[in-house]
């Protein structure tokens, strides 16, 4: 339906999947032991990555479907607050469910960006650390759903899926 953004969306889940192959070995452990310090700051700058990846993606839309991106200074919130919802030229991008979770990972972004990383806690962390790799396999799903010119996959419904 929109082949060039479909080749920019492409390249961004590529490299998300790059980020988190990169830190495989780092991510199989975190379940069984909470990381050290050193750890910790690189699960920071992993998740950092992570929504900025994903950010990339919605920013694409935005520009080459909606017309542009929000202004103001909450537009990131706003730029995810818009992608669960239909637009005038487009279905809605993402699930409900799927933002709900990508709060969080912005949420930590701003964190990140604003804190020293001797300051974050793996407790605040652990949730988005141990789920980014299936959010990332959810937000592929969809964002090639949306791609291909429906909407996430809505609960409930098989023939969406």
């Amino acid at each position: 339906m929109w082949p060039r953004l479909a080749k920019q969306v492409g390249v961004e889940l590529e490299e998300l999947a790059q980020l988190i192959s990169a830190h495989s070995a780092l991510l199989e452990r975190c379940p069984h032991e909470a990381p050290n310090a050193i750890e910790s700051s690189a699960l920071a700058a992993m998740l950092h990555s992570f929504y900025t990846g994903i950010e990339n993606s919605f920013k694409r839309i935005a520009v080459e479907v909606d017309g542009g991106l929000p202004t103001g200074a909450n537009w990131h919130r706003q730029l995810l607050d818009a992608m669960p919802k239909p637009a005038p030229d487009r279905p809605a991008v993402i699930s409900a469910d799927t933002h709900r979770k990508l709060v969080g990972y912005l949420s930590f972004r701003h964190l990140f960006r604003h804190a020293y990383t001797f300051h974050l806690r793996w407790e605040k962390m652990a949730t988005l650390v141990l789920e980014c790799e299936d959010v990332l396999q959810n937000l592929q799903t969809e964002l090639q759903q949306f791609l291909r010119g429906g909407g996430p996959p809505v609960a409930g419904d098989a023939t969406r899926a």
